[in-house]
């Protein structure tokens, strides 16, 4: 495939209005032979999303190819079933059929180096979408959420619902925690952001995880997965809480909250002799704001993925036309070989007090979906 220079000017991704109506003047060159610009409306942007088992990553795919398609560009979207090579081949193709820019949430970041060595080679630009690809030099900008603010967030609403800030000697209270897969970069963020948090309380012995698994490394779980979090929360409440109850859970994400909960209600949680604990999540999803209202889960953090997909959407469109796109973070994301330029957007902390506000009203969630 002839390798193609998008970063070079405008003129690769735009015809404009004048050259439109005089095309015979402007689409020759000197020696008479066609020079026709690609319009804007032929540039494919290739799209690789992680799975379809999510419901967040659903959204994801239809927001990016609303705000690419209202950009003027044509998509091509993949779904990679949370199978890192099945991704890599499905990122092969597109390069293949000539996509002009790619849009990747990486299954795992540290798959895709030669992947993105051919996207390199064939000069198409690379956006990491929400989870930052490792290893490679060829990530050109990274559009995602403050991944630690994310875990503070988590953090802080356990700290408060359990009443400890300001110096309360209240406690110890028992807490368990759950990371995010061992193979998506935003998994160290958010726990980092939520143990920042709460180191204060655990010195203080105001704060007890019993099963003693503390470390990173002692509490991923792989893809995200709510069944194995599910396994893994049954396996504390046997090995841990045979005496004792559990008063919160550190939980990253909403489809892994869910398999807490159905441990924990397995346990008799949710009974009037055993409340549930504090469980926390993320995402927003339909099924966790609906645990939310019905007193089950805790709380959940709001990311607007509508507003992620125009972040992205706009540093394709800065980079395919030579600009460089608005970035508000220069530091703070190196993947190994680089450190990746990003735009950060704020999440927002919900739980059943704001989440009509918050959710509905803004119109990110139909009031139909929640019954």
């Amino acid at each position: 495939m002839p390798k193609k220079n998008f970063r070079a000017a405008s003129a690769l991704v735009a015809v404009t209005t004048g050259c439109a109506l005089l095309l015979t003047a402007c689409g020759q060159d000197s020696e008479g032979g066609s020079q026709e610009k690609k319009d804007k409306k032929d540039v494919t942007i290739g799209i690789a999303m992680p799975t379809k088992s999510s419901e967040r990553w659903i959204a994801d795919g239809r927001n990016m190819t609303a705000s690419l398609k209202k950009a003027g560009f044509a998509t091509t979207l993949q779904y990679g079933e949370d199978d890192p090579d099945q991704q890599v081949a499905q990122i092969e193709n597109m390069i293949t059929q000539g996509v002009d820019a790619l849009v990747v949430a990486a299954i795992n970041g540290e798959a895709l180096s030669n992947v993105l060595q051919q996207a390199a080679d064939a000069d198409i630009p690379v956006i990491s979408y929400d989870r930052l690809i490792l290893g490679s030099p060829h990530v050109d900008y990274y559009a995602s959420f403050d991944n630690e603010k994310v875990g503070e967030l988590q953090a802080t609403y356990i700290v408060d619902k359990l009443g400890l800030k300001d110096g309360a000697k209240k406690g110890p209270f028992n807490i368990e925690l759950f990371a995010g897969s061992n193979d998506d970069n935003n998994t160290k963020y958010f726990f980092n952001g939520a143990m920042k948090v709460l180191k204060p309380y655990f010195d203080k012995k105001q704060l007890v995880v019993r099963s003693k698994q503390t470390r990173l490394n002692q509490v991923t779980t792989l893809r995200w997965d709510g069944g194995t979090a599910q396994k893994r929360m049954d396996d504390l409440l046997t090995s841990s809480y045979s005496t004792a109850r559990v008063d919160a859970v550190l939980s990253p994400y909403d489809g892994i909250s869910i398999g807490i909960l159905s441990a924990l209600k397995s346990d008799d949680y949710g009974s009037k002799a055993k409340p549930l604990p504090v469980v926390t999540g993320q995402d927003a999803e339909v099924a966790s704001v609906k645990s939310i209202i019905a007193g089950q889960q805790t709380q959940t953090v709001y990311k607007d993925t509508r507003a992620l997909a125009e972040v992205a959407a706009n540093m394709v469109t800065a980079v395919l036309n030579g600009k460089k796109p608005e970035i508000n973070d220069d530091s703070t994301y190196n993947n190994g070989k680089k450190v990746v330029p990003a735009y950060l957007l704020n999440p927002v902390s919900v739980d059943k007090s704001n989440y009509r506000k918050v959710l509905v009203d803004s119109g990110y969630i139909n009031a139909k979906e929640l019954g």
